[in-house]
């Protein structure tokens, strides 16, 4: 019997790309003004070339949304605007130390940068009028991250209720929303760190140069290697060593710490992932290693 058509089928990553792409294309069709929020870090870059190819030739429908803490990694503020005057698309800094002059919200001198960020993204949202904000979080991040859905509803107060999302029967999305009220949309939901990776890699996208194995001075503090700068200084019997490391993911210089490692390129790094056995954020994060519900409790709060 003749074959009429060839038998085939989508690779992981391919299946995982026209998911991510399905659901950037909904959001842009269904929501009157969405922003994709837009670290500069891998999982929010990689979002933004799902979203690049999404609408290809034409430009991305949205703007970026980026929360400046004031204390963010050059090299990731220079990654971000490569990709910003490359796409030629609108960027919206919502400014942490902005929010603070103009009392949005209050500095206490012992509140980390990276929690003051949740004050300043909702400003940023009710300000702009977003509607929808796309965020990079994946499921395998954090327990907080699992509870989930691709679509999250937040109340005109911007808090996320775990006990009261939507259900999203055969991938169907219910984004309807009442005045005041928006949703966060999480396209890399199903994704892993180590696909991340692998999509670098195919891709061959441009990343922040600190997320490959370069020598810094650091310093130990509580089971973190922190990079050595004007905000962290040796405390005590702390000593300041130069290693070789890599930073897992990308944030406020004080709480994100580095792991040593050799890897320089993306496939040295797939192979260190593929055999991890803590997340980025459980090993590398400091805000996340406050409580057993740290990040829940931020995200009740509004964060990301």
């Amino acid at each position: 019997m003749t074959e009429t058509h060839a038998d085939y089928q989508l690779s992981q990553l391919d299946q995982l790309e026209a998911e991510s792409i399905h659901i950037i294309r909904e959001v842009a069709a269904e929501f009157e003004k969405p922003a994709l929020m837009f670290s500069g870090g891998k999982d929010s870059i990689v979002m933004l070339r799902l979203a690049e190819k999404a609408f290809y030739p034409a430009k991305i429908p949205f703007p970026l949304l980026q929360v400046d803490t004031g204390l963010d990694f050059p090299e990731v503020l220079e990654t971000r605007d490569n990709w910003v005057n490359r796409l030629g698309v609108r960027l919206v800094v919502a400014s942490v130390d902005e929010a603070i002059k103009s009392g949005v919200i209050v500095d206490d001198g012992k509140t980390s940068r990276n929690r003051m960020q949740t004050g300043t993204l909702l400003n940023a949202i009710e300000e702009e009028g977003f509607t929808a904000a796309f965020g990079g979080g994946r499921r395998d991040e954090e327990k907080a991250r699992a509870k989930e859905r691709v679509y999250s509803h937040r109340d005109e107060f911007g808090q996320w209720d775990p006990k009261m999302q939507r259900p999203e029967l055969w991938s169907l999305y219910n984004g309807r929303i009442h005045a005041g009220e928006h949703m966060r949309i999480f396209p890399l939901s199903n994704w892993t760190e180590l696909d991340i990776w692998h999509y670098l890699h195919r891709e061959q996208i441009e990343i922040p140069a600190i997320y490959f194995a370069h020598e810094r001075e650091v310093v130990e503090r509580d089971g973190m290697l922190l990079s050595i700068g004007p905000e962290i200084q040796p405390k005590g019997n702390e000593t300041v060593e130069k290693k070789m490391v890599r930073f897992r993911t990308v944030g406020d210089r004080t709480q994100t710490g580095c792991v040593e490692s050799d890897a320089a390129d993306t496939a040295a790094i797939i192979d260190e992932t593929a055999i991890a056995r803590v997340t980025e954020r459980g090993a590398t994060r400091g805000d996340d290693r406050f409580s057993e519900a740290a990040m829940e409790d931020r995200k009740k709060e509004g964060y990301f």
